[in-house]
């Protein structure tokens, strides 16, 4: 595919998954069957399914969750870097995929941070999503590690 075209990928992604408007079925149609998914502030994924429940319970705990791009998409063959900011506030379920802690039910603790991903496309479909987030940030605005 172009890189033009796999920048279109992406961008729908970012739309479809990461933003506020959170449409479950782009993960069948953008994501790859083994997709390998990673951010600091979550555990490793691998798979459509895992980043299914890992959606699920995300936006379960954060119903108002939402990113979205702060700069052009930037792409070279297969990748594509996606610039972002984001967040929500957690009044819904408890979450506990957070690597020091967890949360327990309706905290109402807000949290909005940036960061940025690298995508691999290949064939239409996202094989890659590695992020660096800035997770500091969202880590003390939630009450996990203490305020500076």
């Amino acid at each position: 595919m172009s890189i033009e075209n796999n920048k279109a990928v992406v961008g729908r992604w970012f739309t479809e998954f990461w933003g506020p408007d959170y449409n479950p079925g782009v993960i069948d149609e953008l994501a790859g069957p083994d997709i390998r998914f990673e951010y600091s502030m979550h555990a490793p994924l691998r798979g459509r399914e895992q980043v299914r429940e890992f959606a699920q319970a995300f936006r379960a705990a954060f119903p108002d969750l939402g990113f979205q791009g702060t700069a052009d998409l930037i792409a070279e063959g297969d990748y594509v870097v996606g610039q972002w900011k984001g967040g929500g506030t957690q009044t819904g379920d408890a979450f506990d995929d957070i690597p020091v802690g967890s949360l327990p039910a309706g905290t109402g603790r807000r949290m909005e941070f940036t960061g940025m991903t690298v995508l691999k496309v290949q064939d239409g479909l996202i094989t890659e999503e590695i992020g660096l987030d800035d997770g500091v940030t969202a880590l003390k605005q939630l009450g996990l590690i203490p305020q500076d």
